[in-house]
């Protein structure tokens, strides 16, 4: 059955766009004070790419039926690893913080991994909803399954990118188990998983100075737990209704990347505790009407679509504003709508408007 696209969920969006660019904008000012920042560059591309290519790519998913998508899906997929190996190019892609996740187009950078996101979802998507009945197997299901995750693996580790593949990893195993996986496959996955962040950690410093300072924030203030510090004297600054816009003092010199991963701990000085419960709010209703999206689609392409997505956007929020807050090790995952990041948001809201496509033909599905 035909419908309008799901204007709650729009709603939502639109609302958290305008709200962090508000947000972004007020961070942004911390730039002023630092040598060989821009705001206008950081400015020009999170509006022009950002919001108006974002807007335009919404528009653009959410008129395409959902179901091209599976069609196209390992085209997609092949296409979007294809450009996000991109980054390893010579004179192309660039490292910045130990990383090279980025590739430059002159005066245009962006970071193709958020593209892969899409790809990945689309594809793992196609693959379960072709295969859900044999999910229950080890051999013809999970194995299968995971190998694909672990390919995605090795190209975001190599970057190295390990947050945001765990995300994807996340997302993935979300949709595995609405498809009809087996739990007990999950947890024996999971275990392996955990054993391969404890290995990481050993064979990458920076991974085990995040543990480290996840449990004791006090061992290293001046060097791996500076932000975590500075992040929670920003928050605690906030106090109940916050210092005002625009009236941080930590995002001058204090908080590392206050437009990046850092952004939520500005806007908690700036609005306090009300604020914050607000924007968290905002968040977990968002994803609520998308799994309500998810749990009326119209066939298990379209549900395991918005599970992927939703899942995908929601974690990404949540694990960013539980490292800022001291709940979660720091990630340097931005946070979704609000953080700088051009191609970030243009992808987030092109995920958005497929979702809303789905919206459109939802009814009660039956497996």
């Amino acid at each position: 059955m035909h419908r309008g696209i799901d204007t709650t969920l729009l709603a939502l969006t639109v609302t958290l766009v305008v709200v962090g660019f508000f947000i972004f904008t007020s961070a942004s000012l911390g730039l002023l004070a630092r040598d060989g920042a821009s705001f206008g560059s950081v400015a020009f591309s999170q509006i022009v790419f950002g919001i108006i290519g974002g807007s335009i790519a919404l528009f653009l998913t959410s008129a395409i039926h959902y179901r091209i998508w599976r069609k196209y899906a390992i085209y997609i997929f092949i296409a979007t690893i294809a450009a996000t190996l991109l980054v390893f190019v010579p004179g192309l892609g660039f490292s910045h913080g130990g990383a090279t996740r980025w590739i430059s187009l002159g005066s245009f950078t962006m970071q193709p991994a958020e593209l892969l996101k899409i790809g990945f979802i689309i594809y793992t998507a196609t693959w379960l909803s072709g295969m859900h009945k044999h999910l229950n197997e080890w051999k013809r299901g999970t194995l299968p399954f995971y190998s694909i995750v672990a390919l995605v693996g090795v190209v975001m580790l190599a970057q190295p990118d390990t947050d945001t593949f765990l995300i994807m990893g996340a997302a993935a195993t979300a949709m595995f188990i609405t498809a009809g996986g087996k739990w007990s496959h999950v947890i024996t996955i999971a275990v392996a998983g955990a054993a391969l962040v404890v290995l990481l950690a050993f064979m990458r410093p920076y991974v085990m100075d995040r543990l480290t300072v996840f449990f004791d924030p006090t061992s290293d203030p001046q060097g791996a737990g500076w932000q975590i510090n500075q992040s929670l004297i920003a928050v605690g600054s906030g106090e109940l209704t916050g210092r005002g816009f625009g009236q941080s003092i930590q995002k001058f010199d204090y908080l590392p990347e206050p437009i990046g991963d850092s952004i939520f701990a500005v806007y908690a000085e700036e609005f306090g505790f009300i604020g914050s419960a607000l924007l968290i709010f905002l968040f977990v209703t968002f994803s609520l009407r998308g799994y309500t999206i998810a749990s009326q689609s119209s066939d298990l392409f379209g549900m395991l679509l918005v599970v992927g997505f939703i899942t995908l956007i929601i974690l990404q929020a949540f694990l960013n504003i539980a490292a800022m807050v001291g709940l979660a090790p720091l990630s340097g995952l931005p946070l979704p709508f609000i953080s700088h990041g051009g191609t970030a948001l243009l992808a987030t809201l092109a995920a958005v408007g497929i979702v809303l496509n789905v919206s459109k033909y939802q009814r009660r599905f039956k497996k």
